[in-house]
């Protein structure tokens, strides 16, 4: 029991090792923009496609389910929209979309830099003078920051859809009532609420999923552990930081 503290303090320090080495000297402007543009691909415009299909039945879902529970009569149906709205921007599109994105993401990365540790690549960019960890960390972090946004935009709207839709198909409740829902008492002050949270949810996703990957021993088997390491220690610093970043924020 007594190693446990010792072995947790040596993986942070390790890990913030990676990211001092990842920032204190990158490559060539040229190269970092090159593999950053490489990056935006894999980690962001990929993601469309689950990011997309999640949101837009999440936002049926919670108008479905909203309107299910509201059983009082006095209270008038606009209130629905509010609710998703508000679901949508304050906790699903940031804090649920970037869990899935940990699974994904994530998981994708520490399997990569896995590979790429057991087959020697990161040896051999060492070995020609590349600060492998600028090299190969850098650019996903950078490119994770600046799309995952985009992302939890996304989401919102499309999720926002996806409950115009439940109201069109489903007969749920007046689209115009729903509408109007989305546009009373609305707060700009949510969508900057979410898009930071997504910006630090991204550079935790990223250098938890790098340090796992760039520090994989031994073989296949070690990578796949390193991948699932990585989704669920990601996992559990992304609802940690929630935690704090909303008790910050929205104080």
């Amino acid at each position: 029991m007594s190693k446990l503290p010792l072995r947790l303090l040596e993986q942070i320090g390790t890990y913030f090792i990676l990211l001092i080495n990842a920032f204190s000297r990158p490559e060539k402007f040229s190269v970092l923009y090159r593999q950053t543009l490489r990056e935006i691909e894999k980690v962001g415009i990929n993601s469309f496609p689950i990011v997309v299909i999640v949101s837009l039945f999440v936002g049926a879902v919670i108008t479905i389910q909203t309107n299910y529970n509201i059983e009082n009569p006095l209270l008038p149906k606009y209130l629905i929209g509010v609710t998703v709205r508000d679901s949508l921007m304050l906790e699903f599109s940031s804090t649920m979309v970037a869990l899935i994105l940990a699974g994904k993401v994530g998981s994708s990365i520490a399997s990569e830099l896995g590979m790429m540790r057991i087959t020697e690549q990161i040896d051999a960019l060492e070995v020609m003078g590349i600060n492998s960890a600028s090299f190969l960390v850098l650019p996903r972090v950078i490119a994770a920051v600046l799309f995952f946004p985009i992302l939890c935009l996304l989401s919102i709207m499309v999720g926002l859809a996806g409950g115009y839709l439940s109201c069109v198909l489903g007969s749920v409740i007046p689209p115009s009532e729903y509408i109007y829902g989305i546009q009373y008492a609305f707060y700009p002050h949510y969508i900057s609420y979410a898009v930071t949270k997504t910006a630090f949810y991204a550079v935790i996703i990223t250098s938890v999923a790098s340090y796992f990957g760039y520090h994989v021993e031994g073989g296949a088997v070690e990578v796949g552990r390193a991948s699932t390491r990585a989704v669920v220690q990601s996992s559990v610093l992304i609802l940690l930081a929630n935690l704090i970043l909303t008790r910050t924020i929205l104080q």
